[in-house]
């Protein structure tokens, strides 16, 4: 488990925590943050992947903004995530940072990508427009219903929490309507349910959310 560099194509240079598997990797996974950076959950999360045989990279998507930067689930922490995501990154260079982890696993294994609340969303666009990229799987990604005129290239999954106030089932009825080809997964859990370090942790969801989300993997990343 170290940190890394990535040079996106527009030659910004932003870390990366990379996670290794023991043996042979069966597969790469991108891992993209909540709205608080590459934390120690995030790398929990990395190193939860590499457990299971895969090759993970998470890119710090923040360093655009400033680097290194590491939030707790504290509210003035949420806010000032949530500000940087919405005020001061811009999509377009998000994915550039997201593409530039991808190309570094491009060649190493298929590579799949699953992201978190912010990372949810970066997730879906990624999934349409990304190149390299084998499935994405995409966990309560606020703004999507924004998004929703996006169709993914790549094999994708979503999970939502029905209890999610963020997120109204509205949205997700009509985000599951708009691509039948998409799984749609809803669970009794509110926002962040996969995230044990926040009081919206539920084990029960973040276990099958977990147990689909691996199943896919295989699916798609297999050799």
């Amino acid at each position: 488990m170290s940190t890394i560099s990535l040079t996106a194509a527009d030659s910004f240079q932003l870390s990366a925590y990379e996670a290794v598997p023991d043996e042979a990797a069966k597969g790469c996974i991108v891992v993209i943050q909540e709205v608080f950076g590459v934390n120690h959950h995030i790398r929990e999360v990395c190193d939860g992947y590499a457990a299971e045989g895969y090759l993970v990279v998470a890119p710090a998507i923040f360093d655009r903004f400033q680097p290194g930067i590491e939030l707790g689930y504290e509210q003035d922490d949420m806010m000032k995530g949530v500000g940087i995501a919405r005020g001061e990154l811009q999509m377009e260079n998000t994915l550039q940072d997201i593409q530039a982890a991808i190309d570094y696993l491009v060649g190493k294994g298929k590579v799949g990508l699953v992201g978190y609340c912010f990372g949810g969303l970066v997730t879906w666009v990624a999934a349409a427009n990304a190149t390299g990229l084998a499935c994405a799987s995409s966990y309560y990604g606020g703004g999507i219903i924004q998004a929703n005129d996006l169709e993914p290239k790549v094999p994708t999954i979503m999970h939502f929490g029905a209890l999610d106030a963020h997120i109204p089932m509205e949205d997700v009825k009509a985000i599951d309507e708009g691509h039948p080809n998409v799984p749609v997964y809803v669970y009794d859990a509110d926002h962040g349910f996969n995230c044990d370090h926040r009081a919206s942790y539920n084990e029960a969801a973040a276990t099958l959310a977990r147990q689909r989300t691996l199943g896919f993997f295989a699916e798609h990343l297999s050799a």
